[in-house]
This record gives structure tokens, sequence and C-alpha cells, in this order.
């Protein structure tokens, strides 16, 4: 079935310079609140923060205190890589008996795993797992900021009081997720007032709604630390809001997490140095790829054979990845999505991704903290015996994939995505125009991608030539989509890179409403 939408209708969204830092994001309010503490004197990893706590108040839906992620940080005065891994971890006192195959399809794709008895691992208390978000963020501030966690939550509290603005585009998600949030009475309090999703007037001032006890809760941080999440009263009223609904996280699950500074991944790809996070990630995924598009002839642009050798290569990593990575002696690291680029005015970059991994993740809202919770759990394969499989404890696989690259040893991009499994197919390809095909962020992010997410079928843009179109349908089962608002068929990727006349550049994903690229100090035309 062909999509409605005329496929040369594609919206503009020019790269914004910058002639200081920039940050971009998948929402232009947090990317803002991240430029502002670059203004006020913050490095990348001060507004990076920024930035990421104030997704809770402006996308939560995405991502949030009740999430992970993982970021990889370049320092250029230690002309060094760092990565953090603050993935979610599956509680001590899981019990795989309560995930019984339903012998159905999941109620969601991401990984494609058979479906669980009530879509207990997607939806609800038992599909929780013990949240990175606030350590892994708060860890590095304290280890690479220059800020205090108090400064840099001060605009997400601001945004939090202010309550979420709803558009067109909020009505639009918070519809999609209604079926599961009217399940849980502290969610439809929050997001169903009334009984049905908020909606916006046909003119007039956006009106906001506001985030229960959300506000509340990112003041207790600000004050007493990112380690009162975990230990003290708020824990306390986390965990007793979890217990009370059938969660199995402890006190001891949440004393227990810390978010972990790990080694980076790193591969040279088109003569640029390129780090990512190793482990369940799809950083490993990434680099097999980058290995073996090194080895193809060089080109000055993508045609036929580049796009044959994308879909190739990437649905030959995703059989990989799917049969063989899981939570084992040897790959002890973890697994809707948000993702933020920084780069600063002294060279120091920030790729950070981060979610709840479903839109409104479990459709939980802990009432007397605000947060919604992550259903990480769905992305363990519930199938018993597997490198994957549901576990006590366990880290499971994710779909994040932060990159940095670096070149001459100077800051080059910082670039990552949000969209499941749609986003290594995305980090693949803009990392190979920008490196080995030397295309400028703009034109990276302007030239068409195809998506080859570990099913048969590829999906490719229609703007692509008629002789690459032919040949991917020659070697491949094709599906012809163009990009869209929603779905999102080619994952939502955001970007910052440094010019070469010393500026930076920013960019996010053409068909996203909301995202957008702030800068610190825009250029004079």
């Amino acid at each position: 079935m062909h999509s409605a939408i005329d496929p040369q209708w594609i919206p503009s969204r020019p790269a914004l310079r910058s002639a200081g830092g920039i940050v971009a994001a998948q929402n232009l309010r947090a990317a803002e609140v991240g430029a502002q503490v670059l203004r006020d004197g913050g490095n990348a990893i001060d507004a990076a923060a920024a930035t990421a706590f104030a997704l809770s108040a402006c996308e939560p839906w995405m991502s949030g205190l009740g999430g992970g992620g993982y970021m990889v940080i370049w320092m250029a005065a230690e002309r060094k890589f760092h990565a953090i891994d603050f993935g979610m971890v599956a509680p001590v006192g899981l019990d795989t008996a309560d995930y019984p195959l339903g012998g159905n399809p999941a109620g969601d794709i991401v990984f494609g795993w058979p479906g669980v008895v009530e879509d207990r691992n997607l939806l609800g208390p038992l599909s929780i797992a013990v949240p990175g978000q606030v350590d892994g963020v708060g860890l590095a501030l304290e280890k690479f900021g220059t800020q205090s966690l108090a400064q840099v939550l001060a605009g997400a509290i601001a945004l939090a009081d202010r309550g979420l603005g709803v558009d067109w585009y909020a009505t639009l998600l918070i519809a999609l997720g209604a079926g599961g949030l009217s399940r849980f009475p502290g969610s439809s309090a929050v997001w169903l007032p009334n009984g049905l999703p908020p909606t916006p007037g046909w003119d007039g001032p956006v009106k906001p709604l506001p985030l229960g006890a959300l506000p509340g809760t990112l003041r207790t941080i600000a004050a007493q630390g990112r380690r009162a999440f975990y230990e003290g009263p708020l824990s306390e009223l986390i965990v007793s809001d979890l217990r009370a609904l059938g969660s199995k996280i402890s006190h001891a699950d949440m004393q227990r997490y810390h978010a972990r500074i790990v080694e980076p991944l790193f591969a040279k790809h088109g003569g640029s140095a390129i780090a990512t996070v190793n482990g369940l990630t799809a950083g490993s995924s990434l680099i097999r790829c980058l290995k073996e598009l090194g080895s193809l002839k060089q080109q000055t642009t993508p045609d036929a054979t580049t796009y044959c050798a994308y879909a190739e290569i990437l649905q030959s990593a995703y059989g990989e990845r799917l049969a063989s990575m899981g939570d084992s002696d040897q790959h002890r690291s973890p697994s809707c999505t948000s993702h933020i680029s920084v780069i600063d005015r002294d060279g120091n970059m920030v790729s950070l991704t981060q979610t709840l991994v479903s839109l409104f993740g479990s459709k939980v809202v802990l009432p007397r903290t605000g947060m919604l919770m992550n259903n990480s759990i769905m992305t363990f394969d519930p199938r018993p015996g597997r490198p994957n499989s549901i576990g006590p404890g366990k880290r499971p696989l994710a779909n994040m994939c932060p990159v940095l690259g670096v070149k001459d040893g100077k800051a080059f991009f910082s670039l990552g995505s949000a969209g499941g499994r749609r986003i290594l197919p995305a980090v693949l390809q803009i990392t190979d125009f920008m490196t080995r095909f030397d295309m400028p962020l703009q034109a990276a992010f302007d030239q068409p991608r195809i998506d080859a997410s570990g099913a048969d079928l590829v999906t490719v843009d229609p703007r692509l030539s008629p002789s690459v179109r032919a040949a991917l349908a020659s070697r491949f089962d094709t599906a012809e989509t163009p990009r869209m608002i929603y779905p999102l068929i080619y994952s939502c990727p955001s970007a910052a890179a440094f010019n070469g006349d010393g500026s930076t550049s920013g960019v996010s994903e053409t068909m996203h409403p909301w995202a957008a690229a702030v800068a610190e100090k825009e250029c004079q035309p």
C-alpha cells in the first residue's frame, strides 16, 4: 500500500550556524535550555545535562527521570574520549515465571520478540527496570562538567513548573499512548484530563498541561544530589509507589544501581576517528558495519553499489546482533528515545541518547513523584535459554548508538538518533556520508537514506535515483516509503559539527516538528 503523502514533499530545515557552541535535540525548548547554559559559561557536558533533564518536562513520553541511556564525551584539552553507561537494569527479584509466552505477536515490534501474556513485559509494573538517568547524567556532570546539578536543573524545573505546552503534535502522541495510560490512575490523572487526550484550541496561545508531582521531584534532586534518587526519602517514595503497583524493584535494587564510566569503542573511517559505546548497545554493530564499508572502493558520491552495500551489511549485522548478543560475563554492559548533540566553544563534545524505550515507556506515572517509568524489560528476549533472555539483575539489549567523530585530533561531529532499531541504519549512513564522502552536515542530513533494520524488507526513500531504487529492488524485498511526520520511518537523528571556518553547525530531523538546533551565538549573515 502506498502512502498518500507526496514523496516530493520535504519541508526545509537548514543547518543552524553558531559562532560559539551549539545544541541539537528533538525538542526546541530543551535545546534552548542547553544553549543558555553555554551562554552562561558552561561547557558541553553542562549543556547536555541541562538539555537531558529538560526533556523530562517537555518531551516526557520519550525519555526522562524514569529511563536510562548512554553518552560519549570528547574532552578537547585531554584529546580523549569517555563513555558513560546509564542503561537500565532488571530488578534482582524479577521472576521469569511472570512472563509466560502468549502465542501472539508482541504488542511492540522494536525487537520482534514473541508476545508475552497480557504484554506484561511491555506495559505496566512488571515491564519496569531500575532507571539510570539521574545517576548517569549526574555522574557525567560531576566528572566532566563545570556547573552544579542545581544549576543545570534550573531550566528543567522552570519548564516543569510551566507545564507541557499542548499543541497538535502533543495531542497526537498522547492519543497514541492513551490506551495504556488509561489503565493506571496516576497516568490518566496527568495525561488524560477528563478521560481524554488534551487538545489545543483552534486559535490563541498553547495551553499548558500540569505535570503532577514532577516539579517537586526535580527540586529534590537539585537540592539533595543525584544519589537522593536511589537512597533516602525520595527513593523510598519511588519504591513505595512501584511496589504498590506490583513492581519487583526493591530499595536494594535502587541502592545498588550506579552508572559507569566505561571504555569507548573505536574505529577509523574515512580519515576520522569514530567513538561510540561498547557492549549491548548498537555501538559494536556500528563499528562492524563501518569496517566493512571501509573495504569498498572509494567513490565521490553514494551510488547503487553504496546503497546495496548498506542494505547487505545492515541485514547481516542485525542477524548476528539479535541472535548472539546478550548480558553475559563477557558483555556486562546494558541496553521512544531522545538524542542530544552538543559542541562547545572550546571543542568539547557530547553525544547523549536517552530513552523510556516505548512511547510513554511502561505507561506508568508514579503518583507521588510524577515520573513516567521505562519499560526496559521489553528489550529482553522472553524466550528462555538465549543470550538476551529475561533474567533477574540483567542488563538488556539496547538500540541506542551515540557517536562522536574526531579528525586530525580535533572535534569533528556529534551524532545520534532516536527510533528503536532504526537508529543504527541512520547513524551508519550519516556517519559514512560525512566521513567517506566528505559531505557537510546539511548535505549528509538531506541525502536520502534506506532502512534495513533486522527484517527482510528494505525501506527505500523514493527520492533516491531510479538506478539506485532498481538496484535495491533487484537484490532485496523493498518498499518505497517517503519520510513523514508519523510514523517516523527513517528514525530521528540530531547532530552538531565543526565547520572549516571555526564556526559550528547543528541540525535535526526535518520531519520531526519539535526538533531543533539552538546556537550559543548565531553567526552574522
